[in-house]
């Protein structure tokens, strides 16, 4: 932390609230407004190489955490953030095998099968291409192994609500698809 909130401060913890996340909190804060907005999170969460996360990563983070849809997170919402983040940076980490701060497509193939999802390998390298830093090393970085796992789990859901036979085949119109997909990813 590049900033220790005081001892006094740590006693008024919310019940629920995670340690860390609190502390960390306080410090992304900057305004000292009680929310975290777009830019403090940005400012908060990097990559193994020490770079921002993207701006679509955070929009994403911060209507999934914003439970008061004002843009912002509250301590609550920051903390379950906190969480999230911590088993994503985990299991990343647990694909990343060759530790070079990027998952590849091959790797990216093993994660999301070890996942269930039943996807090819010409899949997961059309993923990592999209979601590649232009000239950066490539594979995909923390921020993006997130935005592309939980819009994943997001459409999967979509079809699995609309897939109401198990079939893994459905019959929908482009409206319902749209639908669906704006629900969870906006």
């Amino acid at each position: 932390f590049s900033q220790h909130v005081p001892y006094e401060t740590l006693s008024n913890i919310p019940p629920g609230v995670n340690q860390e996340a609190f502390q960390w909190f306080h410090t992304v804060d900057t305004d000292r407004s009680g929310f975290i907005n777009l830019k403090e999170l940005k400012q908060a969460l990097v990559n193994s190489n020490w770079s921002a996360f993207n701006d679509e990563t955070c929009l994403m983070m911060i209507n999934m955490f914003d439970k008061t849809r004002s843009g912002r997170m509250d301590i609550f919402g920051f903390s379950a953030l906190w969480d999230f983040m911590q088993r994503w940076r985990a299991l990343f980490q647990q694909y990343d095998r060759d530790r070079s701060g990027c998952i590849s497509g091959a790797e990216l193939h093993q994660a999301l099968a070890q996942m269930g999802y039943n996807l090819s390998q010409q899949f997961s390298e059309t993923l990592v291409r999209r979601f590649t830093v232009l000239g950066g090393r490539p594979g995909i970085q923390l921020d993006r192994f997130i935005q592309v796992c939980t819009q994943l789990q997001s459409m999967t859901q979509v079809f699995r609500e609309k897939d109401t036979t198990m079939t893994g085949n459905i019959r929908l119109n482009y409206e319902d698809f749209i639908s669906g997909a704006i629900t969870r990813l906006m």
